[in-house]
């Protein structure tokens, strides 16, 4: 394997892992934000987390439904084609084991409507465990209260 080929198969590599955590993203997230607001962990009311989270499956969503493929996955996969794709592990040893716990082999249809589906628990977790758009007023009384007594420290 030239060095060339050995550089397509890291950037392959690293694709494979942006894919990865952006699939840990999606699905983590959608737990913690379950056993968050079971728990009461405010994080995971923070309104940009929950807005970036739900456009990351909404992104994954509007893929499926248009029929489109996954651009890392076709980056990933032109990279491995252009280092060869050899070796004992059919390209890695993270290509191996990452693909096998993300990718199974099913119908397209039956990705769509489970996209749709995840789509739509996150959607209805904007409900059940909604977003603090705002500061809580306990709070902005506090920061009151510790600008005044920063203040007159000062004094």
């Amino acid at each position: 394997m030239t060095g060339t080929q050995r550089f397509y198969l890291f950037l392959a590599d690293v694709t494979l892992i942006v894919h990865f955590a952006f699939v840990a993203f999606v699905v983590g997230g959608l737990v913690l934000i379950w056993m968050g607001g079971l728990c009461r962990w405010s994080f995971v009311r923070n309104l940009w987390f929950r807005l970036t989270h739900l456009a990351a499956i909404g992104f994954v969503a509007g893929e499926a439904l248009a029929g489109m493929i996954c651009p890392l996955t076709i980056w990933e996969d032109k990279l491995r084609l252009l280092a060869g794709d050899e070796g004992l592990y059919q390209g890695s040893f993270i290509k191996h084991w990452l693909h096998k716990l993300m990718f199974i082999e099913a119908n397209q249809s039956a990705f769509t409507i489970a996209y749709a589906a995840f789509f739509l628990a996150v959607a209805l977790s904007l409900w059940f465990v909604p977003p603090r758009w705002r500061r809580s007023e306990k709070q902005a009384r506090r920061s009151l209260v510790t600008k005044s007594e920063s203040s007159q420290t000062r004094s």
